[in-house]
């Protein structure tokens, strides 16, 4: 039952970024990927026009990992090289 619930869990978090990672691509040029979620820890990697960005960081520890909190309160979010 513990292993359905994680699959579960990773599916949802794969549709959530990819909801963030479009909702980037339309109205800034950026991407977000979903690199790995292990344990209570998801890596993401933003990527398009947020790469290099001087806001990358505010972009993903305020907006991405906000929208993340708002379903998964547990997860830290954490920037993939």
């Amino acid at each position: 039952m513990k292993e359905v619930q994680k699959d579960l869990r990773s599916e949802q978090m794969e549709h959530l970024i990819e909801s963030i990672s479009a909702y980037i691509e339309q109205y800034h040029g950026g991407s977000a990927e979903l690199i790995s979620f292990e344990e209570n820890v998801v890596k993401i990697k933003l990527g398009g026009a947020c790469s290099g960005c001087p806001l990358s960081t505010a972009t993903l520890n305020g907006w991405v990992q906000g929208t993340i909190h708002q379903f998964f309160p547990e997860v830290s979010v954490e920037a993939a090289d």
